[in-house]
């Protein structure tokens, strides 16, 4: 199992990824799950991956391939974040198919993923793209997507985070996201690979991974729990009805 968040914001773009692959207690290793592609100055775009490993690897392998051999379209001739969209949706679409006879067979290949940047003066976008190839789009109402074991890093999502939030208040709500997921589930673990992109910039960021021993990651995650103590300390006492 795995976690990826990725936000889009006002200011830019948010991409965490963790990197286990749990293939049974016995079979836990490290792969990295945030891709990226770009040219300077024109476009920048990031890929997270989830589910299926050899599935979002051929996905991944198959859009490099059309990169090298200039199959046409590809990450760099396509115009728009929508056609990147769909050029990604219909190669995770043929990978599953090619490797399955029938549609019952499919699920135990699927994988979801999200793809966000942007291409030259258009708006940068974020997708979650789903195994069937089709995906939603990011709006300012719901500015994150996340794939893969979501449910203990949601709320905090849900109940913090804004479209117009700045991107480093954004980056410690998603690190908070990851610590809740990391203390809960152990198929999600360490390194995390962190990316943060700024709106209009079309560079490639140079990206941060986040290991064990990370002396930032442990103070938030510290001062995080300490926080909620006491929080719990300042909420009111239940009247005496319910305890009876």
């Amino acid at each position: 199992m795995t976690y990826c968040c990725a936000l889009r914001l006002k200011d830019g773009l948010v991409f965490i990824s963790d990197t286990r692959t749990n293939a049974g207690v016995d079979q836990i290793s490290v792969f990295r799950k945030l891709y990226t592609f770009g040219k300077l100055k024109e476009r920048f775009i990031a890929i997270q991956t989830a589910g299926n490993l050899a599935t979002t690897q051929a996905v991944i392998g198959h859009l490099r391939n059309q990169l090298e051999l200039q199959e046409q379209p590809n990450l760099y001739t396509v115009n728009t974040m929508f056609e990147v969209a769909q050029l990604v949706g219909r190669t995770l679409r043929k990978v599953i198919e090619d490797v399955t006879e029938d549609t019952l067979e499919q699920s135990n290949y699927y994988c979801s993923l999200t793809v966000g940047g942007q291409i030259g003066e258009g708006e940068h976008q974020l997708y979650n793209i789903y195994p069937q190839g089709n995906f939603i789009c990011a709006t300012k109402d719901t500015p994150f997507f996340q794939i893969g074991e979501s449910k203990y890093g949601k709320p905090i999502l849900d109940r913090a985070l804004t479209y117009d939030m700045p991107l480093d208040e954004a980056l410690r709500c998603s690190l908070l996201s990851f610590d809740s997921t990391l203390r809960s589930n152990v198929s999600v673990g360490l390194p995390l690979d962190v990316l943060v992109y700024h709106i209009d910039s079309l560079e490639m960021p140079k990206g941060k991974r986040v290991t064990q021993d990370d002396e930032y990651f442990q103070k938030i995650s510290k001062q995080w729990s300490e926080i909620l103590r006491a929080g719990l300390h300042e909420i009111p006492k239940p009247s005496e009805d319910y305890l009876e």
